[in-house]
């Protein structure tokens, strides 16, 4: 359930930064090598059970190499190379080892120690020794740049996903979410029915059985009875309407509709019994479906501060830059809240999940708490009518 976005470049390092970090990947090259060969040995012997041990050990000092790897080669190019492992799957060291070895950055590392141990170190070399050796001051100038970006280059072709390995990722979170999305519909479909079936229908029979006794009551002539009947079906009428008035709010509340995102977040914000204020600088509407789900998103962290938070103040941030729907919400209580600790924060990562949306919470104890909504969409031009357009 994640979004793609562009990293915010890094600022470029200096020359002898450069230099610095050719040096620290010349002495990182003996601990890669060494890796290597324990972690050939280890994927011999796990079959026989002596090397499972041994690569519980080795992955992850690999991936610790690794990383360093990716932070200095990161640097260098001026965009953070990501960390892409998968989560470690649950259970004793045999399903640890099986999801290692399920998981394709796993073998992409190995290659890398290969590559780092060889390639990467000449080049890591020459760069050292072109500062080192004074007649060659003037190449150290002109030629550690390139040199370092081809290694940097280098480490990130084996440390970062290639496009076909994107694309399969890619169709396995569509097929996560759209499973997701049709659980989720479906449940929906069926809180509605309940709605329907103990509210409006519930009452509807109430209001049925009133005028039927009404209209007994006036074919025995108690006019009086009549009336106290059909003033009770007046209010079950009235109880209905209010039933059914819900039900649709639930599927699509209309001020939303009439008001935009945020007019309906400035609606909701008023109804809190704690000050929270919004800003939004939305230059126009996103389509209706994203903009429901986040309406609910939002519902759902203000019902959370209002209920769990102790916050005395709140805020709400809306805004849509780079192609990115973003709400961000937040308050100034205790702190320590857990996303997957209910269901209301999971049915709203579903909802956003639908649209290739993400939701990430910030939440240290003592506070603040702060949750951002984000999903990508484009926004249309803002409606010019009074009723439709955006607060």
């Amino acid at each position: 359930m994640s979004t793609t976005t562009t990293a915010a470049p890094l600022p470029p390092p200096g020359r002898v930064r450069m230099t610095m970090y050719a040096l620290a990947q010349l002495g990182l090259a003996v601990p890669a090598l060494v890796l290597f060969i324990l972690d050939v040995v280890g994927g011999a012997l796990a079959l026989i059970v002596i090397g499972v041990p041994l690569l519980l050990a080795t992955i992850p000092a690999t991936r610790w190499v690794a990383n360093c790897h990716r932070a200095m080669a990161g640097r260098v190019l001026g965009t953070p190379i990501p960390q892409q492992y998968r989560p470690t799957r649950p259970g004793g060291p045999v399903a640890r080892l099986a999801g290692w070895a399920a998981d394709p950055m796993t073998w992409r590392d190995a290659a890398w120690l290969v590559a780092a141990c060889t390639v990467g170190f000449a080049l890591a070399l020459v760069a050292v020794l072109l500062l080192v050796l004074v007649v060659t001051g003037a190449l150290w100038w002109f030629g550690i740049e390139p040199i370092m970006r081809a290694r940097s280059a280098m480490d990130r072709w084996f440390l970062s996903y290639g496009h076909t390995e994107k694309l399969e990722q890619r169709v396995q979170v569509l097929t996560e979410t759209r499973a997701e999305a049709v659980d989720h519909s479906a449940a929906e479909l069926r809180r509605l029915e309940r709605d329907l079936h103990d509210g409006a229908q519930a009452r509807l029979v109430a209001l049925s059985m009133s005028l039927g006794m009404a209209e007994a009551a006036f074919d025995s002539e108690d006019p009086e009875q009549a009336l106290r009947l059909v003033q009770d079906a007046r209010s079950t009428t009235t109880a209905a309407i209010g039933d059914l008035r819900s039900v649709v709010r639930g599927i699509h509340p209309p001020v939303l509709a009439d008001r935009g995102l945020g007019g309906a977040v400035t609606a909701l914000a008023m109804d809190m019994a704690l000050p929270v204020t919004v800003e939004s600088t939305l230059p126009g509407r996103p389509p209706a479906p994203v903009e429901s789900a986040l309406y609910f998103g939002i519902a759902e962290c203000l019902a959370n501060i209002g209920k769990h938070s102790g916050a005395g103040n709140g805020w709400i941030r809306l805004s849509h830059e780079d192609g990115v729907l973003r709400a961000v919400v937040g308050d100034d209580g205790r702190g320590g809240a857990d996303p997957g600790g209910g269901t209301g924060m999971l049915g709203v990562m579903r909802r956003l999940a639908a649209f290739d949306g993400t939701l990430s919470v910030a939440s240290p104890g003592g506070g603040p708490t702060i949750v951002t909504l984000e999903v990508p969409c484009v926004l249309s031009s803002p409606r010019t009518t009074p009723s439709s357009g955006p607060a």
